[in-house]
């Protein structure tokens, strides 16, 4: 065996080092400091699903993708993708009233779905105006990190001029992409006394 000579062990720890911090992976860097929530951002999110929802009926009318343009809005504004969505829909019952999978949230909306035999697509009732208002409360929107809640109504107007309205809350909360997505939607219609 040869020995190598004290005065190039020097050389060879350089060489060790310099091959050891090429191989080894650069150390993460830290996430991107994500932005506050803003009000502005949630009124958007909740105008993009009043705005989706009319979309859809139009599509269905027309005879276009229907189906392609519900799954596009859930996509958008639901966050199956990354996490759990709680969604209690309007006219949803029984062992379908919640619907925690993204096949679920499509079938309520568009129907079609024999796994949900009773959906007739609440989106194809043909709405031709959706609005929102936040009336739980002065601003009827709470935000905490991550996480934006509001509740109060929404209002859907048909072909003949009538309007429904339905309450609502709307949990929204910042995906990686920071895209904010509903993680919590519930709606159901106002209690009547005289029913």
């Amino acid at each position: 065996m040869r020995w190598m000579s004290s005065s190039s062990i020097p050389g060879l720890v350089m060489a060790v080092v310099a091959v050891a911090l090429t191989a080894a992976p650069a150390p993460a860097a830290d996430p991107p400091a994500r932005s506050a929530i803003t009000e502005t951002e949630v009124n958007a999110a909740q105008q993009a699903w009043c705005d989706g929802l009319v979309k859809i009926g139009k599509v269905h009318k027309e005879g276009g993708d229907y189906k392609a343009v519900a799954g596009q809005l859930i996509d958008d504004l639901y966050d199956y993708k990354e996490g759990k969505v709680f969604f209690k829909p309007t006219l949803a019952f029984g062992k379908h009233t919640f619907r925690n999978t993204r096949d679920g949230a499509l079938s309520y909306f568009v129907g079609g779905n024999k796994d949900f035999p009773k959906d007739t697509g609440f989106a194809l009732k043909e709405w031709v105006k959706v609005r929102y208002d936040n009336n739980a409360a002065e601003n009827g929107i709470q935000i905490h990190g991550d996480i934006a809640i509001t509740m109060g109504n929404v209002y859907l107007t048909n072909t003949k001029g009538e309007e429904v309205m339905v309450d609502k809350t709307f949990v929204f909360r910042r995906c990686r992409d920071g895209k904010l997505r509903l993680c919590v939607h519930k709606s159901a219609l106002p209690f009547d006394p005289d029913r």
